[in-house]
């Protein structure tokens, strides 16, 4: 049968589906997830013009796996929550749900005392150190904004760091989530996670991805999954559909490689999934031309390919916690040293 004007082709994993083979829809973080992402950094760190950042959040992801390792129960949502968030098709680790439980704060000041042991005098270990006597208000509202994408009032130096700690939380909220359901799972019981209704954010806690991968494995290759920002979760995407306004008309794809004339850009391990129909893109990193990328490490390395696009006009779909800009009018002041006060 021939294809007439107008008829759909499918992607690899719309014929898996329609053939009767099993996708698994999500991915929830390993225990190794920061020390990947950690060896990630310094592979790419090796003559690159921001290696001097990238070998700090290196160190940076390396601590954050020594305190993922460290047992902490935290307050898991109820059978009542799950089931709400479920029959309301959204996401159950909220921002407001995951901050209720104050021992993030506990984490973020564990994983500054750890970072600061670790860095030599200067800025960054200043930071670490004020984030360790901040008041809980002064943490709580930077947590919130960063959660919520507001600019406004945020510190943008000490962001990544708080932003560390918000992921260490929530991968462990997602893991401890998982475990208690494997654990204790009862007939008719429902799992934590599942389909929502908006598929181009975190089916756990709502983030938008910070790239989307290209995987390997058993379940075939060039199988794309977008990857949370926040929780490190993966969940199942065709490709050749926009995250953004899940079009797929108009669809293009562009790397350095590309957009500097170079015939190698087909086959980039980074690449920027572009939709005319709605002026956005997110990146995409190929895990067939490069077994060791990690969604978050590759998307840093590759901010030169975000500045071009912005000059294009492109918009951004993806979220990086550890690179943010803004305005430094509206940047918050230092932290108040002074714990508990307002």
């Amino acid at each position: 049968m021939s294809l007439t004007a107008g008829t759909p082709l499918l992607s690899p994993e719309e014929i898996a589906v329609r053939a009767g083979e099993q996708l698994s829809f999500l991915r929830l973080p390993e225990p190794g997830v920061f020390a990947e992402r950690a060896l990630r950094l310094r592979q790419l760190a090796a003559g690159h013009a921001m290696r001097d950042y990238l070998l700090f959040l290196a160190e940076l992801a390396e601590v954050q796996h020594a305190l993922l390792k460290h047992a902490v129960a935290l307050e898991l949502p109820t059978a009542e929550q799950i089931e709400a968030a479920a029959n309301a098709g959204l996401p159950l680790l909220t921002p407001a749900l995951g901050l209720q439980d104050g021992r993030w704060r506990e984490g973020l000041r564990s994983l500054m005392e750890l970072l600061a042991a670790r860095l030599a005098v200067g800025p960054a270990r200043d930071t670490a150190h004020q984030l360790v006597q901040a008041s809980d208000e002064h943490l709580n509202r930077q947590a919130e904004r960063l959660l919520e994408g507001l600019m406004l009032g945020l510190d943008l130096g000490a962001a990544p760091l708080v932003a560390a700690a918000l992921q260490v939380h929530w991968v462990r909220l997602a893991q401890q989530l998982q475990a208690r359901h494997e654990r204790e799972a009862r007939p008719g019981a429902l799992a934590p996670f599942g389909r929502t209704d908006d598929p181009t954010t975190c089916p756990c806690c709502g983030s938008r991805p910070s790239a989307s991968i290209s995987r390997i494995g058993a379940e075939g290759s060039g199988i794309r999954y977008l990857a949370c920002s926040l929780c490190a979760s993966q969940w199942h995407y065709v490709r050749i559909k926009c995250s953004h306004c899940q079009g797929t008309k108009g669809i293009s794809y562009q790397s350095l490689a590309a957009l500097s004339g170079e015939s190698a850009g087909e086959q980039a391990v980074v690449q920027a999934e572009c939709c005319d129909s709605c002026g956005h893109y997110l990146k995409i990193v190929h895990m067939e031309r490069d077994q060791n990328v990690e969604p978050q490490a590759d998307d840093l390395a590759s901010l030169t390919l975000d500045l071009l696009l912005a000059e294009s006009g492109l918009q951004r779909h993806g979220h990086n916690l550890m690179l943010l800009f803004g305005d430094p009018e509206t940047e918050a002041g230092p932290p108040d040293p002074s714990p508990g006060s307002p």
